[in-house]
């Protein structure tokens, strides 16, 4: 088997995203209440600790709240984007400034407790299907802004990244099917337009549209809000297809409870957009001590 590797995000796109951050927090006037009771001198140690088991996600995000604060900020991380921590497992610890510390503490949480806990409840999914070769993939349902970091963290859960936008690859809606006039004339119209290594996804939601599908020819095919046994038949329909098997997405009604059935029937992905929009956080503290 392939090692998978896991992604890395440029540091140029982190510390744009953190900067933006940083800016809303602090406001017009810095931090306040930091800078009113805290003397410039002083300097603080702290560490980063789970109060929950968990997949870890945002260490870089966080590294990087410290440092575009103060550079003089230490920050170590004990353990790497992916791994799965017990609770009280001690994350990173940071040491330098307490001023820059505590300003910064809120933004690098928010960001570690956001991408730890979509990583976590992608891992969930991901386990539910391991015995399988199906893999549980986001959409491009995210919070506006986030959408790298959060399929980021995806994929720090095991998961797999959809398209990232609508310029990456062509995927078909039933409305564009509507406005194009049928499948067949939606597909051909996609085909003369798409580039040698652009893919052409197209939706579903019956087995004749299917049918339609496999006739016509396309690269991957979204079967949307079908059942177990309805899915089955589409995996046996694609494999004697005379053109050859496409890569099959299932879509629609997708969660903890039913993901399990869906990956059993031979579909190759499904899609979800709960990793990303029903994440809960993972509980992450800081827990400081002045030096």
């Amino acid at each position: 088997m392939t090692t998978a590797y896991l992604p890395e995000l440029p540091g140029l796109m982190i510390e744009d995203q953190v900067r933006a951050a940083l800016i809303e927090d602090l406001g017009r006037a810095g931090d306040i209440t930091t800078n009113a009771t805290i003397g410039p001198d002083r300097r603080a140690t702290a560490a980063m600790n789970s109060r929950e088991a968990g997949v870890i996600a945002g260490l870089p995000l966080a590294a990087a709240a410290f440092r575009l604060i103060d550079p003089a900020i230490n920050f170590e991380a004990l353990v790497a984007d992916g791994a799965r921590v017990e609770p009280g497992a001690t994350i990173a610890r940071i040491s330098g400034p307490a001023r820059g510390v505590l300003s910064a503490e809120r933004v690098a949480l928010n960001y570690l407790m956001h991408l730890s806990g979509v990583a976590t409840y992608t891992a969930r999914f991901a386990d539910a299907i391991a015995h399988t070769s199906a893999r549980v993939t986001c959409t491009r349902k995210t919070i506006p802004g986030l959408r790298a970091v959060e399929k980021y963290a995806v994929r720090c859960g095991g998961g797999s990244s959809h398209r990232y936008g609508l310029d990456d690859a062509i995927l078909i809606k039933d409305n564009h099917i509507a406005v194009a006039g049928g499948i067949a004339a939606a597909l051909r119209a996609a085909k003369a337009f798409a580039g040698h290594l652009v893919k052409i996804e197209i939706e579903v939601d019956t087995l004749a549209q299917f049918a339609e599908v496999l006739d016509e020819g396309a690269d991957v095919c979204l079967l949307d809000n079908m059942g177990p046994e309805m899915l089955s038949e589409a995996v046996a329909m694609n494999r004697a297809a005379k053109r050859g098997p496409i890569t099959l997405e299932a879509s629609g009604n997708v969660s903890l409870d039913t993901i399990r059935a869906i990956a059993e029937t031979g579909v190759d992905f499904i899609s979800t957009s709960k990793i990303t929009m029903a994440a809960p956080t993972l509980d992450i503290g800081l827990d400081i001590a002045i030096g």
